[in-house]
């Protein structure tokens, strides 16, 4: 058995007739041979996957990174008297969580290469609530700063009406 490495990447191998059966010490060897080169290339291919995937995942941070610096510039113009509506910061929190999950599972990766390490539904669910419950939170919070807005007025208004059936 003869193998080549061709200028394209691929094996060519030319079989030398086994001496004796299919059952032959040679002739397992040879399927072990073949089926560990058949799992190397399926480990390369699932490696390209990988890094493609990571410099596509690069070149986005790389994106929201410049879009974050471009609005933090226009809010540093604005003055800090401008905040972001709700839907935006509800949109500024889910995408965080999913940055964070996602570097975590990078992370894992990375001290566990040979971990599996892709995100359960279960996960995705909880993040899904992580985000919900701070939509929430942000909206009460907004609440509860229009109320005691209302109540400053009102304290002001009751002031100037005792002032104005004092005169």
């Amino acid at each position: 058995m003869a193998c080549h490495l061709s200028s394209s990447g691929s094996y060519t191998i030319t079989i030398i007739p086994l001496k004796t059966s299919l059952y032959s010490p040679d002739a397992l060897h040879f399927y072990l041979w073949i089926k560990h080169l058949k799992d190397l290339e399926k480990e390369k291919d699932a490696l390209w996957s990988g890094l493609e995937i990571l410099e596509k995942a690069r070149l986005w941070y790389i994106q929201r990174l410049k879009e974050n610096q471009a609005q933090q510039d226009i809010e540093s113009r604005k003055g800090s008297g401008n905040y972001l509506n709700v839907a935006a910061k509800a949109r500024s929190c889910l995408l965080r969580s999913y940055m964070q999950q996602v570097n975590g599972s990078l992370g894992s990766v990375m001290s566990e290469p040979n971990a599996s390490s892709n995100p359960s539904l279960d996960n995705m669910e909880d993040a899904d609530l992580r985000w919900y419950n701070t939509v929430l939170t942000q909206k009460v919070s907004d609440k509860n700063r229009q109320i005691s807005l209302l109540e400053m007025e009102k304290g002001d208004l009751l002031q100037q009406l005792e002032d104005l059936q004092a005169c």
